[in-house]
Order: C-alpha cells, then sequence, then structure tokens
C-alpha cells in the first residue's frame, strides 16, 4: 500500500479537523510525483511540433489539477445552486445577503439587485450590487423590512474569533435573532449552517442540531427543510430528524413571516 493510500484510509476515521489536516498531508506525499510528472510534460512539450519556447522564469506549475473528475464542495455547491433558484423564482426587487459566498453574491446580481453585508466588506465595483459593511449582530436595517434576505454557511461562524470578530459562545444564537429582526411580513429568508451532532470545532465552527436550529427562528415559518448529509447528498424536502444524528451535514432552512 502506498503512503498515499494509507493517508486516505486514515482520514476516512478521524474528525474532521483532524482529516483536513491529513488531506494537507495526502497532498504533501504526492507532491512529488506530481512535480516528476510535471518536467517529463515540460520536456515533451518542448520537443513537440510548433511547440512555443518555454523559459524557466515563465513557469507557473499547476501541479494538482489533473484529476478524473471536477472537484467540488457538496455544502458549498449545492446550497448556493438551492438558493439561487428561490432568489430567481421570487425575482425580488432587491436582495440583501448577509455574509455568504461573495461568488453567489455576484451571481444573484443576474437576478436582482443586491446588497451584501459583511463584516469584511467586499471592494469591488459591480451594477447591481452594494457592498455594506456591517456584523450579523447588528444589520443596518430597521425592524421587519427586508422582503428578500440570505445568510448561508455564516451563523455558525459568529462569536469564535475565526473572521476578527468578538468571542461569543452566544453568537449563532444572536445572529438568528438579528436575522429575524429584520425580515418583514411575507419576507423570506434562506438560511444554512452544518447540522448533526452538536460539537464546537474551535476556532473554525459549530455543528448544531437542527431541531434546535428550528427553534432559534421561533418567530418564522418553516416552509422547507433541504440539505446535504454526510455522503454528499443532496435532497429537497427533508425531514430534520434526518439530518439530526449526521457527522458534518448541510441544513439549508428556507423560512418566511407570516403576513400581519
Amino acid at each position: 500500500m502506498t503512503p498515499s493510500e494509507i493517508l486516505r484510509g486514515t482520514a476516512a476515521r478521524l474528525p474532521p479537523g483532524v482529516a483536513h489536516a491529513g488531506a494537507k498531508a495526502l497532498r504533501t506525499a504526492s507532491a512529488p510525483q506530481r512535480a516528476l510528472r510535471y518536467v517529463a510534460d515540460w520536456r515533451r512539450y518542448r520537443g513537440l511540433p510548433d511547440a512555443e519556447p518555454l523559459r524557466l522564469r515563465h513557469a507557473f506549475p499547476q501541479i494538482g489539477d489533473a484529476r478524473p473528475t471536477s472537484a467540488y464542495d457538496s455544502h458549498y455547491f449545492f446550497q448556493d445552486v438551492w438558493a439561487a433558484r428561490h432568489v430567481a423564482a421570487r425575482r425580488p426587487e432587491r436582495h440583501v445577503d448577509v455574509g455568504s459566498r461573495v461568488d453567489l453574491v455576484g451571481f444573484l446580481t443576474a437576478v436582482t439587485r443586491v446588497a451584501f453585508v459583511d463584516i469584511r466588506p467586499l471592494e469591488v465595483d459591480l451594477p447591481d450590487l452594494e457592498p455594506i459593511a456591517g456584523s450579523v449582530l447588528a444589520l443596518p436595517f430597521a425592524d421587519r423590512s427586508l422582503q428578500s434576505l440570505s445568510c448561508l454557511h455564516v451563523a455558525e461562524h459568529v462569536g469564535l474569533g475565526r473572521y476578527g470578530d468578538p468571542l461569543d459562545p452566544a453568537g449563532t444564537r444572536k445572529a438568528a435573532a438579528e436575522l429575524q429582526r429584520v425580515l418583514a411580513p411575507g419576507g423570506e429568508l434562506l438560511f444554512s449552517l452544518p447540522v448533526g451532532r452538536e460539537r464546537v470545532e474551535f476556532n473554525a465552527h459549530r455543528v448544531h442540531d437542527p431541531h434546535r436550529m428550528r427553534t432559534l427562528f421561533d418567530g418564522l415559518e418553516l416552509v422547507e427543510f433541504s440539505g446535504v448529509d454526510d455522503a454528499g447528498r443532496f435532497r429537497r424536502d427533508r425531514s430534520l430528524d434526518e439530518l439530526a444524528g449526521q457527522r458534518y451535514a448541510c441544513g439549508m432552512f428556507r423560512l418566511r413571516r407570516a403576513l400581519g
């Protein structure tokens, strides 16, 4: 068995944080073989008819991309598709996102005007995108004022200091309360975070039980619960129980404030 195979087998049995470190070791273990392939390809390419001249000062080695399939993070890929489809279906006049992936925020401008709130403001000039410096713990909006809102894979980090925010064990709970505060009657909130057996993996994130997470939005109706399980399978309209015992699943909550 090769060192790479041993590392893969070991990483599958480790906690997520340790497995992440193991993945780095795996990439390091395979680096010499990939580097040798790069050198061999360099030599072969240089000998091909009509090949451009190659110069060492222009070398830009990319030795980790030769894979049999395209890699993706199942949490982020599926949650972004899920959220984008819901926003596109509703086509609000304006959508407000709090701290989600900047790629998603940019893509949503193809559908509507977007305000993007983050403690690390996005310094970019793009039509229909309004970057706003702000915190999910103190959103710069009036009570019940937003018709379309999202916060994806964000609240699990709040209060752990990872992004320079103050340490606070109640960070996720306070973030949920603030998101609920600004949602207007008839408005929808798209919210996601890691769910499963509850724990804190300091300082990366918290994992929340989906039932407990649901109680933090007691003033809102749960319209849909979807998610990605430990096997990376995305399913719409799951029950909370399906992901409650998972190790590191992604729960996607579509929440609405009743009219009146």
